[in-house]
């Protein structure tokens, strides 16, 4: 079987990303991408790959009463149709790249750095506002759609950064935002899949996703915070970023 090293890649990623509440769909992205597969068939696996990670999450989150509905709402109503929207839209495989490659640039600076409020724990003193909130996600999910993410990497830092919630809450919230924009994403490519699909790697690079996720997940309840790791996955998908760019603009 070809690629088994993807396997390793994949499990290491979903690992990181699922303890801080993330899918990896921008890691997944960059590693597909330099293996050169089809752009289409990279923003499927991606999205798979985002919702096994992301659904044992969820879950455990939820079991944890860390899953705050009532704020989570505003923020999906706008982001579930405009992923779909943006995953609808046929787009040119340069321009893809090109987005693609602008977007690992931004992952990697907000995943180095991954802004927390000053007070992890304490009262939380931002005012929920529906509007901002539902505009926000909308953005988030637009353009989470087009590239074949869930756009938690993106909303993640900037709930912390104006104090939305507390550190574990807004993880929580990430990872219900990325579950429900990467179903809509989906459903938005079903109408333009390649007609080639290979299945047996995305059926390995699932299970790999599967086990990495569930221990991740298990490390973000026991508040563990891999932050070296984390930062050599922000050097990673920097160095894939520019890499992407480097071979679609020059």
């Amino acid at each position: 079987m070809p690629h088994l090293e993807l396997m390793l890649f994949f499990l290491v990623i979903a690992f990181v990303y699922a303890s801080v509440g993330f899918g990896g769909g921008s890691s997944y992205l960059a590693i597909l991408a330099l293996y050169g597969l089809p752009f289409k068939e990279i923003r499927l696996i991606a999205l798979l790959c985002n919702i096994v990670v992301v659904t044992g999450g969820t879950i455990l989150f939820v079991r944890n009463k860390q899953v705050n509905w009532r704020k989570i709402l505003p923020l999906a109503l706008l982001s579930v149709p405009m992923a779909f929207v943006g995953a609808m839209l046929r787009i040119e495989q340069q321009t893809f790249f090109i987005l693609l490659g602008c977007s690992l640039l931004v992952a990697a600076v907000l995943l180095w750095f991954r802004t927390r409020p000053k007070d992890p724990e304490g009262t939380v003193s931002a005012k929920v506002s529906f509007a901002q909130d539902s505009v926000l996600g909308g953005s988030i999910g637009f353009l989470s759609g087009m590239i074949g993410i869930g756009g938690g990497i993106f909303l993640s830092p900037l709930l912390n950064l104006i104090g939305w919630d507390t550190p574990k809450k807004i993880a929580a919230t990430a990872s219900v935002f990325i579950l429900v924009n990467s179903i809509s994403g989906i459903a938005g490519q079903l109408t333009q899949l390649p007609p080639s699909i290979n299945y047996q790697l995305i059926g390995m690079l699932l299970l790999a996703v599967f086990v990495g996720g569930q221990l991740g997940s298990r490390m973000a309840i026991m508040k563990f915070n891999p932050v070296m790791i984390r930062r050599m996955t922000a050097v990673l998908i920097f160095v894939a970023g520019v890499e992407v760019l480097y071979k679609h603009l020059v």
